[in-house]
């Protein structure tokens, strides 16, 4: 029997529905949950030799929800916990949609997080500027809201920039990275800040907001996040490196494909 082209072109599109219903079906049930610890070495441009080694833990976009439960944080706390950070970084997005019978739920999921140097966050877009750093506030955890703190580590000096997600023009974060050490690192939800991190000579950037794109495509790649100069892992642009992670959560469809969840461990190095 003679094969028609459309006959051909049917069953290659039954045959793309079917591994995309079953991927969906895959990343609902399981790849959401298989929360992976990513190891990375971070060669910071002009890093003091003491802090060489210096370990941040780096949880970001929680997005404790219906969909994302208390055991899906609290596996992600307990996995960076064991890693035993020297810092641990909170990196914006603690619920949904600014969901408020979520927001004491995700900050006591994530208090039992501690670090010899602290535990920092930022918000992020879903996040209200009231309610959940009040609540992260009591668990511990020191807020950075468009603000500077200044740390001392292996008697080196240390700056943390925290912005929200909404403080997006160069001026105004000049006007945090003015006088700050040389050691600074900017701690912004949004990856698309590494334009301004560059241009202000930042050496760290840590952000999220991407979720590594969440469903990634074979050839494809991850669509929803292409607009991203940095999707997941290192980037760099001029003495600028930057780590983006893929997150805990997911937003619009409880699926992640080719894309699990993670909790960063990012030990620094020269550059």
């Amino acid at each position: 029997m003679a094969v028609t082209r459309r006959a051909v072109l049917k069953g290659a599109l039954a045959s793309g529905v079917g591994v995309v219903a079953g991927g969906g079906g895959y990343g609902f049930l399981y790849e959401r949950h298989e929360l992976e610890v990513t190891r990375t070495a971070v060669g910071v441009a002009g890093l003091p030799p003491a802090l060489a080694g210096l370990r941040i833990g780096f949880i970001t976009d929680v997005h404790r929800s219906r969909l994302v439960s208390h055991d899906d944080v609290a596996q992600a706390v307990s996995a960076l916990t064991i890693e035993r950070p020297d810092l641990v970084i909170l990196g914006g997005d603690y619920v949904t949609w600014g969901d408020r019978q979520y927001v004491i739920p995700s900050a006591e999921a994530l208090a039992p997080l501690s670090a010899p140097h602290g535990v920092f966050g930022v918000l992020g877009n879903h996040d209200d500027d009231h309610d959940m750093p009040a609540a992260l506030g009591k668990c511990g955890v020191q807020m950075l809201k468009d603000a500077r703190t200044r740390l001392t580590i292996r008697h080196e000096t240390v700056d943390l920039v925290g912005i929200r997600f909404w403080t997006r023009r160069q001026i105004d974060i000049a006007s945090l990275t003015r006088d700050a050490a040389p050691m600074t690192f900017l701690l912004a939800h949004d990856p698309r800040r590494l334009t301004e991190a560059a241009a202000l000579g930042v050496p760290l950037v840590l952000s999220g907001h991407t979720h590594g794109g969440q469903v990634v495509l074979p050839l494809v790649g991850a669509p929803a996040a292409a607009k991203f100069p940095v999707v997941a892992g290192i980037g760099r642009r001029d003495k600028t490196i930057m780590f983006v992670s893929r997150g805990v959560g997911t937003i619009y469809v409880p699926v992640r494909i080719n894309c699990p969840p993670e909790v960063a461990l990012l030990t620094l190095q020269p550059a």
